[in-house]
């Protein structure tokens, strides 16, 4: 039996550094998403959502390890994060904002898989975002990225680096904020907090 970790065969994608932006080329994978509305600090609908992903996730998990016989570790949470007139979009006001929560799969999860693990861990743990869950594939395309190291309410600065390396390269943003949640914040210092900051881009 062979266990996977897919943070490091997509290793580019899931590490960055601190002080110096990199420009990816991130292909289309497939997620497991929930989308919702609102302020992720204090709406039920976003805890909902994480309550739900990550018994799906394992379920999937478990399925990949029956069919195949292989392992693989559960990735981290990821957030997609815009509004709908990005004109508007403030980082400081949250109450507005559109997200999808999400986790990146292997390819080998199967559609018989989605269609059976989905339902059946929503039934057995009740999970109140289960039905709103699906499979989906995605991809940033060209994108440059940063690791924000802190707490999730001091990433405005990092942002704002990311944008002027963004600017400098002589490229436009394009699509949806996107986070990588590489620390459990239920588990690690604020200040220690690891989050990888990346933002589709296009040539200007």
């Amino acid at each position: 039996m062979a266990s996977i970790d897919l943070t490091k065969v997509y290793r580019q994608h899931y590490a960055a550094t601190r002080d110096e932006p990199a420009i990816v080329e991130v292909p289309l994978r497939p997620y497991l998403m929930i989308d919702g509305r609102g302020d992720p600090n204090t709406s039920d609908e976003y805890r909902e959502a994480i309550e739900a992903l990550y018994p799906l996730a394992y379920g999937l998990r478990t399925s990949v390890k029956r069919a195949t016989g292989d392992a693989y570790k559960v990735m981290p949470l990821e957030g997609l994060w815009w509004a709908p007139d990005m004109s508007r979009f403030d980082p400081d006001d949250k109450s507005d904002w559109l997200w999808t929560a999400m986790i990146c799969l292997p390819d080998a999860v199967t559609h018989s898989m989605v269609d059976h693990v989905l339902p059946a861990v929503t039934d057995k743990k009740r999970l109140a975002a289960g039905a709103k869950a699906r499979v989906e594939s995605f991809g940033d395309g060209t994108a440059a990225q940063v690791l924000h190291v802190g707490p999730y309410a001091e990433e405005a600065p990092t942002i704002e680096s990311l944008h002027r390396f963004i600017a400098e390269h002589g490229s436009i943003l394009v699509g949806k904020h996107h986070e990588i949640y590489l620390s459990d914040p239920r588990r690690s210092d604020p200040a220690r907090l690891r989050t990888i900051i990346r933002q589709p881009i296009a040539d200007a």
